[in-house]
Formats: structure tokens, sequence, C-alpha cells
């Protein structure tokens, strides 16, 4: 749902060009477990020297965070931070993982939306109004803006609109 990329825009070049991405143990470490891993304790191979190569960017020491909510979705939120001057501490490391926890969860979809605000929903993302929901659905036009309601706060969405537009990008409608 959100990628925030602070890295050396030469490296992210360089990376990109490259196409690290597959062979990026690091990558490859935070999409197959969870919890956290300095870049120097890594247990997978590196055959392109990706680890290396960052160092020459003046990334030399690192610590990347995976988060698996194991929900049946599979929401993963994943994080590496790099220095140039030292290993991260243990207390920073601990304060990281907080902070992509709590950014995990902040932007992971609701779960308890109900498959009736799911359905109006879906048919405001379609472009109809309240009477035309109402009719489909043969319910009055205040269930459907109950309904409505309900999804806006689950969602923290201001207008119908809105939350359509978020539910369709978690993937609920």
């Amino acid at each position: 749902m959100e990628e925030v990329n602070e890295l050396p825009p030469d490296w992210v070049e360089h990376y990109t060009n490259h196409r690290f991405m597959l062979f990026d143990p690091v990558v490859r470490w935070a999409y197959g477990n969870v919890g956290t891993c300095r870049w120097s304790d890594l247990p997978l191979d590196d055959p392109k020297k990706i680890v290396r190569q960052a160092q020459a960017f003046g990334m030399r020491y690192g610590v990347t965070i995976s988060i698996f909510d194991g929900s049946p979705d599979g929401q993963r939120s994943f994080g590496s931070f790099t220095r140039s001057d030292r290993e991260y501490t243990d207390l920073e490391v601990k304060l990281l993982k907080a902070f992509l926890t709590r950014r995990h969860n902040e932007t992971a979809p609701p779960t308890n939306l109900t498959r009736a605000e799911l359905e109006a929903l879906s048919m405001v993302k379609d472009g109809k109004r309240l009477k035309e929901i109402a009719h489909e659905l043969s319910v009055s036009e205040g269930a459907v803006k109950q309904r409505l309601k309900n999804a806006k706060l689950k969602l923290g969405a201001k207008t119908g609109t809105q939350a359509a537009t978020l539910a369709s990008q978690y993937g609920l409608i």
C-alpha cells in the first residue's frame, strides 16, 4: 500500500539497471522471514554481491525488518534501514521494528467490514446513487446510508466515494 524510498538515488538507479530485486538477499530474507536481521547476519547467498555493492554507495550497515500479520490475505510489510557509520544497536532495531509494526497496522485493510457494507461500497464504486443501490438491494435508502456510514468509519474515510476507493485499493471489492 505504501512505499517510502530514501535510498541514495545513484544506488536506486544502479540497483534498478542491474535488476537486483530477485537476487537481493535482503529482499529474499524479508519475504521469507518475520522479525529482524542485520545485514551482517544475513544467512542467504549473495552471488551478485549486492550487499557489498551497496557499501560503495555509503550503505555499509543495515537492518531489515519484516512484519507479517498472518491474515488470509497475507499482508506483509518490510523495511530496510541503512547507515554508513556503525551497526544499529539493539535498542535502535527495537524502535525501528515498533515503528514499522505501527505503520503496518495503520495501513492494513480492515477485516471487520460486513458483506452488506462491501456490497454497497462496490455499487458506489460503480457510480450508482443511493436510490439505485437501495432498489437493487431491496432495502431502504436509510439502510444503504447506514451501511456506508459504518464502512466509512471502519475505513477512516470522509465520503462514500473515498471509502469505495480505499476498499478497492485494499482489494476488498
